[in-house]
């Protein structure tokens, strides 16, 4: 399907397509380092939470430069684009859209003067109260003269919007602006932004998106959506940005300060998908979360089968745990083409009716007359699993039950993933017995939530689970959005 200006098109039907993360963010201040290939590196690492735009700011203390384009890291940054951007100060964004179209205008970073300078900013998650942030923007622009007083304010996402609220604001500095106007965003937002000289970083006092700071060793700085990005980069983890704190970074080290106080609700989500397995969050190993899910997962739905194999990636690690608690033997019965992600071109009818096997292929000498257990990660409008078994059945496995490393997915997410809406959800009215009849499988089981909860070792009370209880932590969005959550325009006049 052709995305926003249709110069990028999906691998597969937009239906086939597992939940998306709203986008990765890095951030580096290093005086002594080539910061753009830094941020390159640290997006590459950070690819798998956005595929459809990368961009970067950089500044060498007296002007920046914002370069972006639609596509994956590796497509928009070449070594000669690299090389053109020089400084000590960067930030970088790699984009799923959640909210806002896919076009052009609506990669990230987003820039914008201010009464100090200038300003470039990268998002992570999803307002919820843009209506109000938009009325606060246009009385912000009109008491400082450039709106006319009854004027309107355009947006095109939230991450603009947000980017206009800080520019907005007449403060002696954007720490200053950021400290007083934080306070009246709500949603999900892990921010990384800059002005001419200094690098900021921000979370939401619920911390739903991850944000970790890192050490450089010559000295440097870097803060990144996940730790897998400063592994990359050479950085030594040193902490997470606190939620409802704002980091400053310049030749002053490391400042912070506070515009709210933390009420941590981790998106739970994550650690069953979202985030790479060799990342850290929390102080948790997702990996070893993974794992111990397939193990409760497995005690849960124990099964009379021959074999367990993951679908690939997400699903491998829950897969090894559920063969561990089970004694059932682990294999790879599924192979991943590694190089779907993104496609120039848009695959052709016959393609696009086998299109999951543009993803996935069979092993058929390992699954042939095999009883198996398939591991996946979830389970959001069904057409993925319902074509695995199906595949798995014509490459002649004898049985085929599925076991989910989630619960059922029944609520929207307006944090940061694009999950479907309810109506689209295939656990919204359907039993698991009718979900399993629907998939084709011969069994299906879903782990808990409270063996989930369990398995993180935080706790509910330290999570959001929305997607899976419809207990949302953060007030919703404006009723005009709770039915598409998206926002395409914002154009509220100041009164």
């Amino acid at each position: 399907m052709a995305r926003g200006d249709g110069r990028l098109t999906h691998d597969l039907d937009p239906q086939e397509r597992g939940p998306q993360d709203a986008c990765g963010v890095f951030g580096v201040w290093a005086p002594d380092e080539e910061v753009a290939k830094l941020t390159y590196f640290g997006l590459y690492a950070l690819q798998h939470r956005g595929q459809e735009s990368a961009g970067m700011a950089v500044s060498d203390g007296h002007q920046t430069v914002v370069y972006k384009d639609m596509g994956l890291v590796s497509q928009v940054f070449t070594e000669g684009a690299l090389a053109s951007l020089h400084g000590h100060v960067a930030i970088g964004h790699c984009r799923y859209s959640t909210t806002g179209s896919s076009v052009w205008e609506n990669a990230q970073p987003t820039f914008r003067g201010t009464a100090t300078g200038h300003l470039a900013l990268a998002h992570n998650g999803n307002l919820t109260n843009t209506a109000e942030l938009a009325l606060r923007v246009a009385e912000a622009e009109a008491h400082a003269g450039t709106l006319p007083l009854g004027g309107a304010i355009h947006a095109t996402s939230d991450t603009e919007l947000l980017t206009a609220l800080l520019a907005a604001h007449q403060g002696e500095s954007l720490l200053t602006a950021a400290v007083d106007e934080l306070p009246h965003v709500r949603g999900a937002f892990s921010l990384v932004f800059m002005d001419d000289t200094a690098l900021y970083a921000a979370r939401d006092p619920q911390g739903i998106r991850p944000l970790i700071i890192g050490r450089l060793e010559r000295g440097g700085w870097v803060v990144a959506s996940e730790s897998a990005a400063l592994d990359i980069v050479g950085a030594e983890p040193v902490r997470e940005v606190e939620p409802g704190e704002i980091v400053a970074i310049d030749d002053r080290g490391l400042r912070s300060d506070r515009f709210a106080r933390a009420e941590p609700k981790h998106c739970l989500f994550e650690f069953v998908y979202l985030a790479r397995p060799d990342t850290w969050i929390s102080g948790r190993s997702v990996h070893t979360t993974r794992l111990e899910i397939g193990r409760r997962l497995a005690h849960e739905h124990p099964v009379d089968a021959d074999l367990v194999i993951p679908v690939p990636e997400s699903g491998t690690p829950a897969a090894v745990g559920f063969a561990q608690a089970s004694g059932l033997p682990f294999a790879q019965g599924l192979v991943k083409n590694a190089y779907v992600g993104r496609t120039f071109i848009q695959p052709s009818q016959t393609i696009r009716q086998r299109g999951i096997r543009l993803k996935l292929n069979p092993l058929r000498d390992v699954i042939d007359g095999k009883r198996l257990v398939v591991v996946d990660d979830s389970i959001v409008r069904g057409n993925t699993q319902r074509a695995i078994v199906r595949m798995l059945r014509e490459a002649g496995a004898s049985e085929v039950h599925v076991r989910i490393s989630s619960p059922p997915v029944t609520w929207p997410c307006f944090y940061g993933i694009d999950f479907a809406t309810k109506s689209e959800l295939i656990a919204n009215d359907r039993t698991v017995a009718e979900i399993r009849s629907s998939i084709g499988a011969d069994s299906l089981g879903f782990v808990s939530l409270a063996g989930l909860t369990e398995a993180t070792a935080l706790g509910a009370a330290n999570l959001c689970r929305a997607c899976f209880d419809g207990n949302y932590p953060i007030a919703l969005p404006e009723p005009e959005l709770l039915g598409k959550h998206l926002l395409e325009t914002v154009e509220v006049g100041a009164r």
